[in-house]
């Protein structure tokens, strides 16, 4: 039998999408679909919460309660959701752009708070919606056309940033690699805290042809053979691992309260409830 997938989970009148063909936001955005079924939620108690740029179309195509926020600030009314109603699950749907640099101070803070938000980044590389600018994870010395002769600055590891500021869930997952991408937003969304997945896309229209990468077929291609499992990767020389990227869960901890919880009993304590 055909998947009910789209039936259930998107609004179709919608559809088509409006991304370029190749580009890896549609497959994400069915694995953050597949994900939410997969963990069996109530779609009435589901809010994806989203901001600008070419991720962030994906709140429009979602059959959920859905925010379609701010340059930068979805993190920030993902927190008021989350905290005027903490039975709800809260799904933030962001670029590398959106995420790490106008809304960086964002995801730093709900990082530390650790608020039960999971923030699934769609990474192409490049600030795709606005012209193909560089954006903070785009490769140093790759080009955008902002960065005509090779962008100087180093790039952000997502996953990283977000443990070091206090997330207590991260882990990266490709638009190849999708049932591992899967696997991974579905253990981000059942795990209690503040949950990081850099899901690296592909963008073949600017950042693909401004470095001379390919088509889409030959940038998933690229991933398929660059991208290593964490898992296997411990099993591997470094001389193996040279080059490549990992993905996966990186980082899981249950020792840190969650926000939401911890607010809830200020309340009572402070006698909110009588």
């Amino acid at each position: 039998m055909p998947s009910k997938l789209i039936e259930n989970t998107m609004r179709v009148n919608r559809l088509p999408h409006i991304w370029c063909p190749g580009c890896g936001h549609g497959i994400l955005m069915r694995d953050v679909a597949q994900a939410i079924e997969n963990c069996g939620l109530n779609p009435d108690k589901v809010v994806i919460v989203s901001g600008i740029g070419c991720s962030s179309r994906a709140a429009g195509y979602m059959n959920y309660n859905t925010l379609h926020t701010t340059h930068g600030r979805a993190i920030a009314f993902a927190t008021g959701v989350k905290l005027a109603n903490p039975e709800l699950n809260v799904i933030v749907i962001t670029g590398d752009g959106d995420a790490t640099a106008i809304g960086g101070n964002h995801l730093i803070h709900a990082a530390r708070r650790n608020i039960d938000l999971t923030v699934v980044v769609f990474n192409n590389s490049i600030y795709g919606m606005t012209g193909g600018q560089y954006s903070p994870t785009t490769p140093h010395m790759e080009k955008g056309t902002t960065a005509p002769y090779g962008n100087i600055d180093y790039d952000f590891d997502i996953p990283k940033l977000a443990e070091a500021a206090g997330a207590t869930f991260t882990g990266r997952c490709s638009a190849y690699h999708a049932q591992q991408a899967i696997k991974l937003i579905e253990a981000g969304i059942r795990h209690h805290g503040f949950s990081v997945i850099d899901g690296v896309s592909v963008c073949p229209t600017y950042y693909g042809r401004k470095n001379k990468k390919g088509d889409s077929v030959k940038m998933l291609n690229w991933q398929k053979d660059n991208f290593v499992d964490v898992k296997a990767a411990e099993k591997l020389p470094p001389e193996k691992l040279e080059g490549k990227t990992l993905i996966g869960k990186f980082y899981e901890s249950n020792d840190k309260e969650e926000y939401t919880d911890m607010y809830m009993d200020l309340i009572e304590r402070a006698g909110g409830n009588k």
